[in-house]
C-alpha cells in the first residue's frame, strides 16, 4: 500500500475520536502494537536524538523496501513512533525520501504535545528519512 494512501487511513482512524483524551488512548494502543525492535539493536547507536524519552529505531532494506521495528521508554512517545512506522515502513527508500508528513498536521498531533515531544516528533521523521537516504545510496 502507498505511503499516501496509509496516511489517510491514520488521518481517518484519528477523525473518529471525538477529543484528545481518546485519541491519546488510541496512540497508546498503537504503541502496543509497534514492531518491537531486538534487543542486540537496542543500542546507542539506534536512538534517535533529539527525543526527550528514548527512542531505539533500526532500519532494515529487505527486497528493495525498508523495514523499520522501534521501541521507546515511554508510551505515547512509542505510539507516535508506531504512527511512523505504519506510514513509512515497507516503502521503498525513495517513496519514503519523498513522501510528505502533512498528516501530523492534519491529525493535530503537533499541537497537541508538549514542546519537547513535538521536537522529538520532527526528529523521528528526520531519522526515518535519513535512513531512507542512506538506503538509497545503496541502492544506486
Amino acid at each position: 500500500m502507498h505511503i499516501q494512501k496509509i496516511q489517510k487511513e491514520i488521518v481517518d482512524e484519528f477523525a473518529m475520536f471525538e477529543d484528545w483524551m481518546q485519541r491519546y488512548e488510541y496512540m497508546i494502543d498503537l504503541g502496543k502494537s509497534l514492531p518491537l525492535i531486538d534487543a542486540e539493536y537496542k543500542t546507542d547507536d539506534n536512538i534517535i536524538k533529539g527525543c526527550q524519552s528514548k527512542v531505539w529505531v533500526h532500519a532494515e532494506l529487505k527486497e528493495n523496501k525498508l523495514v523499520f521495528t522501534a521501541d521507546s521508554d515511554a508510551i505515547i512517545t512509542k505510539g507516535i513512533i508506531a504512527i511512523l512506522i505504519r506510514a513509512f515502513s515497507n516503502q521503498s527508500p525513495a517513496d519514503i525520501i519523498e513522501a510528505n508528513t502533512d498528516f501530523i498536521d492534519e491529525i493535530g498531533l503537533k499541537e497537541h504535545l508538549s514542546l519537547t515531544r513535538a521536537n522529538g516528533l520532527v526528529s523521528m521523521i528526520k531519522q526515518l528519512k535519513l535512513y531512507a537516504v542512506g538506503y538509497q545510496t545503496q541502492l544506486n
